[in-house]
């Protein structure tokens, strides 16, 4: 059998956009790098995988996806150590959430072998879109999608998977302001808050867009039973520093399993804090303005990194959370520093991409 690095095909471009890049302006979510990697599930299986000069893919307009939801994806980011080599952050957990994903979805699972070995192929060719400033990053979108062309309510029988990558500059650059949903919700213990599915995400432009007219940032979920027990935020997982201790809400099956949260509780774990994983309500969090003890919280994902929360608004109210946030500074530096190999990566996260 071929090395997996062998079966992929590659085929470069010849006309780079890179040189209009501006590493110090660059426009989010809208600049993208030159090729996508791509893959096809067909006959039960998936097959030609190659890296391409990026382009629009033709889509039939009974493509499943279009109309049943079919789209799974991942972010993640690669950053330069300081040789200037690419690195990739716990890769390997990214496959292994994309394959939980696709089995709520009713997806194929992909390879977590081909997914790695394909994303540094990839990486390596746009090494160069890296950006070399502090906080910046080349992030990383795979994602799957159903492109049979097919109406009707089943499993779609072919797939493509695909590796698109965007240049990105911090997302915040100040603390942010939460606003506590309590008529929409984001998901459901048994739904799909668990996968990481597009449609969750669409669910969700509404209720942020609401959050923005308010005057806040992002939407800080809550349950849909009771509209108390806090989820997670917009684009992040969250965290509170309370009297000393450090908690977050529990992974309660209507919470996503974010990568970042998994590895700032053992960072912070390893710094002898106490972390605990349970459920916490609005309500607590209230309390802990009113005694004093809520001394800080800070949201953790891919796309943000680490983001200060300042405030949370809910009904006609604000609870003001810190001016100061030392912890979420502390987190943030120690990640930075580990992603560029400043500082030893003593939990073994980074993959190098030769």
């Amino acid at each position: 059998m071929m090395e997996i690095t062998e079966q992929i095909k590659i085929n470069k471009t010849t006309n780079s956009r890179l040189a209009a890049l501006d590493f110090n302006s660059i426009p989010l979510g809208r600049t993208f790098t030159d090729h996508m990697f791509i893959c096809d599930y067909e006959n039960g299986q998936w097959q030609n995988p190659r890296v391409e000069p990026l382009k629009d893919i033709p889509t039939h307009p009974a493509a499943m996806a279009l109309h049943y939801g079919q789209a799974i994806f991942e972010g993640m980011k690669a950053t330069l150590d300081q040789e200037g080599n690419p690195m990739l952050f716990r890769p390997d957990q990214n496959a292994a959430r994309l394959n939980f994903s696709a089995r709520r979805m009713g997806m194929p699972e992909f390879s977590v072998e081909l997914f790695v070995e394909g994303l540094k192929t990839f990486v390596d060719m746009e090494r160069e879109w890296i950006p070399p400033q502090e906080g910046s990053a080349l992030y990383i979108r795979p994602f799957m999608y159903a492109d049979e062309p097919f109406i009707g309510m089943r499993a779609a029988t072919s797939y493509k998977f695909m590796i698109i990558a965007s240049p990105s500059g911090p997302l915040f650059s100040k603390p942010i302001n939460l606003w506590a949903e309590k008529q929409f919700i984001r998901a459901v213990e048994g739904g799909t808050g668990e996968a990481k599915a597009a449609g969750n995400y669409a669910a969700a432009i509404r209720p942020t867009e609401i959050a923005k007219e308010k005057g806040y940032d992002q939407v800080l979920w809550l349950d849909a039973v009771e509209h108390r027990y806090i989820q997670e935020v917009g684009t992040m997982n969250i965290f509170f520093k309370i009297d000393g201790k450090i908690i977050t809400p529990s992974l309660d099956g209507a919470v996503l399993s974010g990568i970042t949260r998994m590895s700032v509780i053992d960072l912070l774990r390893s710094k002898e804090y106490l972390v605990t994983e349970r459920p916490i309500t609005l309500d607590e969090i209230i309390e802990a303005e009113k005694d004093g003890s809520l001394e800080e919280a800070f949201g953790t994902g891919t796309a943000v990194g680490i983001a200060y929360i300042d405030t949370i608004g809910y009904d006609d109210k604000v609870i003001r959370i810190s001016e100061e946030h030392p912890l979420g500074l502390e987190v943030n530096d120690t990640l930075n520093r580990i992603k560029t190999a400043k500082e030893q990566d003593s939990f073994g996260w980074m993959v190098k991409v030769i």
